[in-house]
């Protein structure tokens, strides 16, 4: 006869669990969402392992569009917004493995993929997803345009979309590239170095790596290339940058590759130290309506942080884990975006991926 085991609460073992819980293992703030790249009880989600999501971006109204990298790239739409409640896979690009950027204009959206053939530009009209969702399920998949290669033999590395939503700036192994979000247009502008994540700045210019020491400026308005532009803080800076962008006054943070964190204002340039993420390297960030920024950390097992900048203050908020309806847990994402109601939309960049709707804690 088998003795039923006694759960022992003052065990090493149990202590040692709510120490960890404690210190943050798991999400101790706020509230983790995952949400299947379907639309669930009707449609099949984006096969397993073809839905890393490596690349995001918003409309004004709030819909999001993305990319994912696998054994074949998909580009999806996304909208959580009234009785909606889906991921829609509008199509999988032919010959793509990685999608490297997503640019939405005023109209249409233009993804960045990469392949065999090198990174190329596709493009498609938006897609509408403003249905009552109980009543209406049929959606039409718009065509993909493939715009052809951005630079001939080079995968792209990112893109991001200008203030105008006009344009789209994107960067490859070697060059510098716009895209014409209506005219479909590639023009080369010049080379920069080994590229990184670029990002927007507070007066329209945009910002990438050039070099350990230096960033580069492109002015999409006038198409005046800089290099080495601006100074980098003293710091390890030889890795692939992460941005987020306060959206109230376009205020951009990053961090260098031990992790400590600062801010960058095209008129003041950079801060100086403002606080040290938990772990390093520090991964996709953004921030939400009130200026906080929150971001994962870490290698394979990422955590997530905030930094609030008005307290100076960072805090370890833990492993990613949603328990709404399916318990799921997330270690590696690869892209971050705010949602209009100030909640965050992090891509996983795993396996069987989820976007994850975070909604941070109402601050007294």
């Amino acid at each position: 006869m088998q003795t039923k085991q006694r759960f022992d609460p003052k065990s090493p073992e149990i202590q040692a669990l709510r120490r960890e819980i404690r210190l943050g293992t798991f999400t101790r703030e706020g509230m983790m969402v995952a949400f299947p790249m379907c639309l669930p009880g009707v449609t099949v989600p984006i096969v397993h392992d073809e839905s890393r999501i490596t690349a995001l971006d918003i409309t004004p109204d709030g819909v999001i569009y993305g990319g994912t990298s696998g054994k074949q790239a998909h580009l999806f739409a996304a909208n959580f917004r009234g009785l909606t409640g889906i991921v829609f896979d509008i199509g999988a690009p032919a010959g793509a493995n990685r999608c490297a950027g997503m640019c939405f204009g005023s109209t249409r959206f233009v993804a960045f993929v990469n392949g065999p053939r090198g990174g190329r530009a596709v493009s498609a009209r938006a897609v509408s997803l403003f249905q009552d969702l109980i009543q209406e399920w049929s959606f039409t998949r718009p065509p993909l345009d493939d715009l052809g290669e951005c630079v001939a033999g080079e995968p792209v590395a990112h893109a991001v979309t200008d203030m105008s939503r006009r344009t789209a700036v994107g960067v490859t192994s070697g060059h510098l590239f716009t895209v014409d979000l209506e005219g479909l247009k590639i023009q080369v502008v010049g080379e920069v170095p080994a590229a990184s994540r670029i990002a927007l700045g507070s007066k329209g210019g945009v910002y990438g790596c050039d070099g350990e020491r230096y960033l580069w400026r492109f002015d999409p308005k006038t198409r005046e290339m800089q290099r080495n532009a601006v100074p980098l803080p003293a710091g390890v800076w030889n890795h692939s940058m992460s941005w987020a962008r306060d959206g109230r006054n376009g205020l951009l943070y990053t961090a260098e590759g031990g992790g400590r964190l600062f801010s960058f204002d095209e008129e003041r340039g950079f801060s100086g130290p403002l606080g040290r993420a938990p772990l390093a390297p520090v991964g996709p960030m953004a921030a939400t309506l009130d200026g906080r920024v929150f971001g994962f950390c870490g290698p394979e097992i990422a955590k997530m942080f905030c930094f609030e900048p008005r307290s100076g203050e960072v805090t370890n908020l833990g492993v990613a884990v949603s328990v709404l309806e399916r318990r799921r847990y997330g270690y590696v994402f690869g892209d971050a975006v705010t949602g209009r109601e100030g909640e965050i939309i992090f891509g996983e960049d795993d396996d069987g991926g989820h976007l994850w709707l975070y909604f941070p804690r109402i601050r007294a």
